[in-house]
């Protein structure tokens, strides 16, 4: 195998969510649009590729027949756009930047540029690595030099955020979680500093001692005191609710299970 197929691959309908999205999140996916019949896309393909190829694995390149896998043509009315080829690159699973039309190999590589992690973007990505290890200093410190290096990355300001709570200083990492709200991570975080203020919340009934287990980190029994509490004051013991739901993640169990029981108490 040439070292440009290495970093090339046909993407069908049952394979784009685990190379394009999934694969995002280990490095950025550039997916180029096209069909047969398309003579810009016989031009912009095979420079495409040429680039993959010289940049050696820093992308993928994953191509997509329009005409004969249906996710193309969902991603073309995802972006917006009514042509081929349309190019649209991925990072951490989500469409970050496109181009549509034939452009000239200078231009290419531009935007391939402008798609990679930059310096801070790396140093953010090895302090996650050293939290994930433990290593609150290291992290601490790569985080802080990320952020210095781009005041607006937000891996960075959320990860500095989920050390600066381990911590206790919630007053600074506060800031930099609301910054990036509404996504998902700095809403979590941002949730998980207010159900950490409820522990000092004046205990005026069952809404405010369930509000308290969960400050303990009891959160069935918040739950259930919670749902509970929808007689109580509806709006605020819904709203509670979600914010355990949030600190909790969609994939835990109980969000699940509280979910179906919030909504048959609701309707």
């Amino acid at each position: 195998m040439s070292a440009t197929m290495e970093h090339v691959i046909d993407v069908t309908d049952e394979t784009f969510e685990s190379v394009v999205v999934e694969g995002s999140k280990e490095r950025p996916v550039v997916v180029d649009l096209w069909a047969a019949w398309c003579g810009p896309c016989k031009t912009l393909g095979p420079m495409l590729e040429k680039i993959a190829g010289e940049r050696g694995g820093d992308f993928l390149l994953a191509k997509v027949d329009v005409d004969a896998n249906a996710v193309g043509q969902a991603l073309l009315q995802a972006v917006q756009s009514q042509g081929i080829p349309t190019v649209v690159a991925f990072r951490d699973g989500s469409p970050v930047s496109m181009f549509i039309g034939a452009y000239p190999e200078q231009e290419l590589n531009r935007f391939v540029d402008s798609i990679m992690p930059s310096e801070a973007d790396l140093e953010a990505d090895q302090a996650e690595a050293e939290l994930e290890a433990g290593d609150l200093d290291g992290a601490e410190a790569g985080f802080r030099d990320a952020l210095e290096k781009d005041p607006d990355n937000k891996d960075a300001a959320l990860g500095l955020a989920r050390v600066l709570l381990a911590r206790g200083a919630v007053d600074e990492a506060r800031p930099l979680a609301t910054k990036h709200l509404p996504d998902p991570e700095a809403e979590r975080i941002h949730a998980e500093i207010e159900v950490g203020e409820w522990a000092s919340e004046p205990l005026t009934g069952g809404l405010t001692a369930a509000k308290r287990l969960a400050a303990q980190g009891s959160w069935r029994e918040a739950l259930d005191g919670m749902i509970g509490a929808l007689t109580e004051d509806r709006d605020a013991a819904r709203q509670a609710m979600i914010t355990v739901f949030a600190v909790l993640g969609d994939d835990d169990e109980l969000v699940a299970e509280y979910r179906r029981k919030l909504a048959a108490a609701l309707f």
